[in-house]
């Protein structure tokens, strides 16, 4: 419907204006009364050197005849109404079908989320930054772009070399089996351990940085040791990764590229883009972006951190030939990425416009912030765990089932309730997450969903065979619900355009509002619409299951 309006405008003002921004100009109004959509005028009064009222009725006049659509003016807006049983109709076809919704924007992503330090577990931080990374790959996907998820695990450097110290020193040859611990918590024990140690003994820093130095010269024993318990670190990460339904298409190593990158300085030196100081070292001269100076080589030679980003920014480039590269990273690191997008910008490499961070907000526990090195950050595993023995409480109270089905439930519920309640907050804010409200059965939650989805099931589960759907007259609760399906391809636009899976999170939870409102106040199954209604329902459920899927939430038949 949205469609053909701008068809028709597109038509009848004859390159006034593109048909880009027509499309864009087209807004819902607030209220009902003002029609279902509007579009101003103000914008041509200046083109067409009339008053905006003036253009809306001679307009009105020349759309008179849009099938199915009833155009009347208010002020300077044209407001379009829609034939409510024909929008049905549309929404009963469409909706159920995999396309509905669907885009073809047809652009090769790139997109980097997780990227975790291998001395201790995934945390908190890291569900969000997994949530937003998953979120956003399945969007683009949905809308046709080819996304390739990419993560650099950063295995090298001196709080490895921790950890490492900690283990070398304290661990008495333990492992993860013998000591029944999951391995990535394992070698996170440790890294609290040097931390308690140093604080007592500040020996142990300056050991920490000798062993680094051993380890970059290649010392057999301390290579093993690093092979040892970075796989212990990974192997830990993995079994996470696929509990919470993340997986990537290719993993880097800070191994592997910390030492590329070097000869894009050296040529940024004898192009004059970079400065060399008295010491040798190499720096990047970025006041004028109001950025300071950053050091790209130290006066040993060595690079910092931000040129093996350089290095693989082009080489991901070279492997992918991508059309824009997403980089999913806390905010604490929106210097960096400035720096680096600046650094680009100089070298005239068409990277900087190609690059994105998407820069997070972080997550805090109503306690307050979270401190790797004392050991009170919150890990994912067991943030997993405790929402799961929350859910299990309220799954075991409200149904007859077996501990297998009960413990395969409240999982389910568990990851919906984390991954929403870190989805629907917009990912540029710093958000506080309490387990106890995101489990919540009702109300603004992943448990919410999954009700109303299941509740959705059960109805069609006892309904009769549906037969060929005939629109009746729709009541008030059956409109809202038609129109607010019938919104899911504009909320997915909006989603690809901002990159913000709250713009879903949050429609999701409207729609299953709207479905809720309308089952109260309509009986289905029995009501002289029967049919319809059911149908109507059919529409609703696929709708919210395409939502939880871009989210990255399974749906559950039964709650």
């Amino acid at each position: 419907m949205k469609e053909k309006i701008a068809a028709a405008l597109v038509s009848e003002l004859q390159g006034q204006l593109s048909a880009e921004d027509i499309e864009k100009a087209i807004e819902i109004p607030p209220s009902d009364n003002l029609g279902d959509y509007a579009f101003p005028c103000f914008g041509l009064a200046k083109v067409l050197k009339k008053n905006p009222m003036q253009i809306a009725s001679e307009l009105k006049e020349k759309l008179i005849s849009l099938d199915g659509i009833r155009v009347e003016t208010t002020g300077g807006y044209l407001n379009f109404f829609i034939d409510k049983e024909q929008l049905a109709s549309s929404v009963i076809n469409l909706s159920s079908q995999d396309i509905f919704g669907k885009q073809n924007k047809g652009r090769r992503i790139v997109i980097e989320f997780a990227s975790p330090n291998t001395n201790k577990p995934l945390h908190l931080g890291h569900l969000r930054n997994m949530s937003i990374g998953g979120s956003i790959s399945r969007i683009l996907s949905f809308c046709g772009c080819d996304v390739t998820a990419t993560s650099i695990n950063n295995d090298r450097g001196v709080h490895i070399c921790k950890s490492m110290l900690a283990y070398q020193r304290k661990g008495n040859g333990a492992t993860p089996e013998n000591s029944k611990i999951k391995s990535d918590h394992f070698v996170g024990d440790y890294y609290v351990l040097f931390n308690d140690e140093s604080k007592k003994d500040p020996s142990w820093s300056d050991d920490a940085q000798a062993m680094l130095l051993k380890w970059e010269n290649g010392d057999p024993q301390i290579l093993e040791l690093w092979k040892t318990m970075n796989e212990w670190a990974l192997s830990g990460f993995r079994e996470t990764y696929k509990l919470f339904g993340i997986s990537f298409d290719k993993e880097y190593y800070e191994s592997d590229i910390y030492k590329n990158g070097k000869e894009i300085v050296l040529d940024g030196l004898d192009r004059k883009i970079f400065n060399k100081r008295e010491d040798g070292a190499v720096f990047v001269d970025l006041e004028q972006e109001k950025l300071g100076e950053k050091v790209l080589l130290r006066p040993d030679g060595t690079s910092v951190y931000i040129v093996q980003d350089l290095y693989l920014a082009l080489l991901k480039d070279k492997e992918f030939k991508y059309d824009r590269s997403f980089y999913v990273v806390g905010n604490e690191q929106d210097y960096h990425f400035n720096v680096l997008t600046a650094i680009f910008k100089k070298l005239g490499l068409d990277a900087a416009d190609k690059m994105k961070h998407l820069s997070y907000g972080m997550v805090e526990l109503p306690e307050g912030k979270m401190k790797s090195r004392e050991g009170t950050v919150v890990d994912a595993d067991d943030l997993i765990k405790e929402t799961a023995s929350l859910a299990k409480q309220e799954v075991a109270a409200r149904y007859q089932l077996t501990e297998e089905q009960i413990d395969d439930r409240s999982l389910k519920i568990a990851l919906a309730a984390i991954k929403y309640q870190l989805l629907k907050v917009d990912i540029t804010k710093t958000m506080i997450f309490d387990p106890k409200k995101a489990i919540c059965f009702e109300g603004d939650t992943g448990p919410y969903l999954l009700y109303s989805y299941a509740r959705a099931s059960s109805i069609l589960r006892k309904a009769a065979k549906l037969e060929t759907p005939v629109i009746p007259k729709l009541e008030q609760g059956e409109i809202k619900l038609v129109k607010k399906i019938a919104f899911f391809p504009t909320a997915v636009n909006f989603a690809y355009d901002r990159l913000s899976p709250s713009v879903i999170a949050n429609y999701a939870f409207e729609l299953a509002q709207c479905f809720n409102e309308f089952y109260h106040s309509h009986q289905v199954i029995g009501s002289e619409t029967e049919n319809f209604r059911l149908h109507l329902t059919v529409s609703f459920r696929s709708t919210l299951s395409k939502c939880l899927t871009l989210l990255g939430i399974e749906t559950i038949e039964e709650m």
